[in-house]
């Protein structure tokens, strides 16, 4: 195995810290590109000749960087499935999340999840490269701009990519060192409510209200949870009304639900189109957006599970994995049927919020796994 003093945590931090300071909400489409200007000229540093697809649908560009392994060139090959996009909004390294240190955790907007995980990925070829040694198959880097949403403009892209590769390792982040094999699915879901227009002062009593209807709808949705079953509902947007004294006749809100098996997928479904309704003079309408299928873990990804738990143990610690209800991309690669490990980015916490962290101490350990997987796979 690759001596540990080959790899350097302060380096990657180095290499981090500017993408971290690109800050690269999903929507802010010229963000995120800036974002895929950094990544793919770091890319093209490591020998990676990159394709760039111009985005559509208002979300950034696609980026893949590809590499040649010691295999023949038509040997199926490993893809590492990235996302740049972020939840968080422009101006927080500058406001509610400054990027700073404190002891092992760096904070900062995206650190964690997932510009972390793609950094140490990309350390980890470097190192195989000033080794003298190289992955046995072709690397493709694979950066999406939209996973924070569903990758409504990608999916199509990553899972044609996927088809093409034996093994795909996605570097979002882990939590206490654990890998992900399986994921819940995801189904996101727009309800509009319709209400009877009318002045809200002079006429109220003639009006209905579609704010004060999605109100009452949305209690009843987050009722629905059954967290014994793993069944989640989480109103996570709404936007409604015009002026003040006009009685609201549209409200738009948008959910998000998890199911860990087909059945109860099936049932969430039924429970929101069950919500479509038309009394009183109010309207409710439910459209479904995005899906992120159920990937449950299966030969393929377990195999490449055992083969990183063997690697794990020689570098000195055990390797544990689960199926969890985050989705990621890997959600649509591992549906497929292709051999996939997802978690192995940086370990911390705080993803989605005003904590997000990495855990400095993750960064070597978490960087020698995915160099020796890179170097190994065959």
């Amino acid at each position: 195995m690759l001596s540990e003093s080959l790899f350097d945590a302060e380096e990657i931090i180095a290499g981090l810290l500017p993408w971290v300071r690109c800050e690269s909400p999903t929507h802010d489409t010229a963000g995120v590109n800036r974002m895929m200007d950094l990544a793919s000229a770091d890319l093209a540093r490591l020998g990676a000749e990159i394709e760039r697809t111009p985005g559509r649908d208002g979300f950034g560009d696609i980026v893949v960087g590809r590499m040649g392994g010691t295999e023949p060139t038509n040997s199926a090959g490993i893809l590492i499935l990235s996302h740049l996009d972020t939840i968080h909004m422009a101006g927080t390294a500058e406001g509610r999340l400054p990027i700073r240190r404190d002891g092992d955790r760096y904070y900062g907007p995206g650190i964690y999840d997932m510009k972390g995980g793609v950094r140490i990925a990309m350390h980890a070829l470097d190192v195989l490269r000033r080794a003298g040694t190289a992955p046995r198959l072709p690397v493709s880097f694979m950066l999406v701009p939209d996973e924070e949403v569903g990758s409504p403009s990608s999916r199509e892209a990553i899972e044609a990519e996927a088809r093409r590769h034996k093994y795909v390792l996605v570097t979002e982040p882990c939590k206490n060192g654990v890998v992900v094999t399986g994921r819940f699915a995801f189904q996101r879901f727009w309800v509009t409510t319709y209400g009877r227009p009318a002045h809200a002062g002079a006429t109220n009593r003639q009006g209905r209200s579609a704010i004060r209807a999605m109100a009452s709808l949305i209690d009843r949705i987050e009722r629905m949870t059954d967290f014994d079953r793993g069944m989640t509902f989480s109103v996570g947007t709404i936007s409604g009304g015009t002026f003040v004294n006009v009685m609201p006749i549209e409200c738009r809100a948008q959910v998000l639900t998890v199911a860990p098996t087909e059945a109860i997928f099936d049932e969430v479904f039924a429970l929101m189109k069950g919500l479509e309704s038309e009394e009183d003079g109010v309207r409710v309408v439910v459209e479904r957006g995005p899906v992120r299928p159920l990937w449950q873990p299966h030969r393929e990804t377990m195999s490449l599970f055992e083969k990183a738990h063997g690697i794990a143990a020689g570098l000195g610690f055990e390797l544990r994995h689960g199926s969890f209800g985050g989705g990621s991309d890997g959600n649509f690669t591992g549906a497929l049927g292709v051999a996939t490990l997802d978690g192995l980015g940086v370990d911390g916490a705080g993803a989605h919020t005003f904590e997000e962290h990495l855990l400095v101490s993750s960064l070597i350990p978490r960087c020698r796994l995915f160099a020796e997987l890179l170097r190994t796979l065959t």
